[in-house]
């Protein structure tokens, strides 16, 4: 499971018919399907990323693909509805958002405020 850097935990019949812990890299077939699913969402990221930096979209776009979260899961962190999550991810509203709201966003994404501006900041790109 991702070239074998993680392992999963089975478990299997040991001596005596008691369980036991047995550690493995996974199943060829599990593997593939979660290297496609880890790819899927890279293309997400780099396409959101994209569009941020064409000006299409705001930054909130970029942070919410890169942590896995849609409008309705972030607006549930932030504590507003979803609309206004929606209205967020574009430029011109972006634009108009105080800094404690700002800071609303970069504490659901686990950031500093300025990381949420400039996406270029972000170390994991």
């Amino acid at each position: 499971m991702l070239q074998g850097k993680f392992r999963k935990l089975y478990y299997a019949t040991g001596d005596g018919a008691h369980y036991k812990g047995v550690g493995s890299v996974g199943w060829e077939p599990e593997n593939v399907v979660l290297e496609q699913a880890w790819e899927d969402i890279r293309e997400r990221v780099a396409e959101a990323r994209a569009k941020v930096i064409a000006g299409e979209a705001s930054p909130v776009l970029y942070h919410m693909e890169r942590t896995l979260m849609n409008p309705d899961i972030l607006a549930g962190h932030i504590g507003w509805p979803a609309l206004v999550v929606r209205l967020h991810l574009r430029p011109f509203f972006f634009g108009k958002l105080s800094k404690k709201t700002l800071e609303k966003y970069a504490y659901a994404f686990q950031i500093k405020p300025e990381e949420l501006i400039d996406i270029t900041k972000i170390k994991d790109q």
